[in-house]
C-alpha cells in the first residue's frame, strides 16, 4: 500500500481509482493527475516506481488543494457563514440542511434519529403523571 499525503491508498487497484482515496480527489481529478504525470492508468498502484509516485506527489501537491488544506478551508467557510450570521450559516449551527431540502420529512442524515415528543411510552411512568395531574 502506497502512501501519499498521509493516505494509504489501496494497492491492488488501478491507479486512478486508488488515487480517489485522498480527500479532494475524484474521478476526472484523478484521471487529469495521471495524465499530467504521464503514468499509465491501468498500472497498479502497487506496481508504481519511486520515482512515479514523486511525479503523482510533485503533480497534486503543485496544482491542487487536498487533504489537510482542503479541509481546513472548508471549516474556515463554514465558520465565516456562522459568523456573519447568514442564512446558510444558521442552518450549519442549528445542524439542519443547507441547500433547501424539505425538512418536514426525511433529512435524517442531518437532523439525526426521531426523537419522540410529548408521548410517554412507559406504562409505570405514565401512571404516575395521571396521579399528580
Amino acid at each position: 500500500m502506497p502512501r501519499l499525503l498521509g493516505v494509504e491508498i489501496p494497492g491492488r487497484k488501478r491507479i486512478e481509482y486508488a488515487l480517489r482515496y485522498i480527500h479532494g480527489v475524484g474521478p476526472a481529478r484523478a484521471r487529469s493527475i495521471v495524465e499530467e504525470a504521464r503514468i499509465d492508468p491501468a498500472k497498479k498502484a502497487d506496481d508504481l516506481s519511486p520515482e512515479e509516485l514523486r511525479s503523482l506527489l510533485g503533480v497534486i501537491q503543485t496544482k491542487y488543494r487536498v487533504e489537510g488544506d482542503l479541509r481546513r478551508e472548508t471549516a474556515q467557510n463554514i465558520r465565516r457563514l456562522i459568523s456573519i450570521g447568514s442564512y446558510r450559516g444558521l442552518r450549519h449551527r442549528r445542524g439542519l440542511p443547507v441547500r433547501g431540502q424539505r425538512t418536514s420529512t426525511n433529512a435524517r442524515t442531518r437532523k439525526g434519529p426521531r426523537r419522540t415528543v410529548g408521548a410517554v411510552r412507559n406504562r409505570a411512568e405514565r401512571s404516575a403523571l395521571k396521579k399528580q395531574g
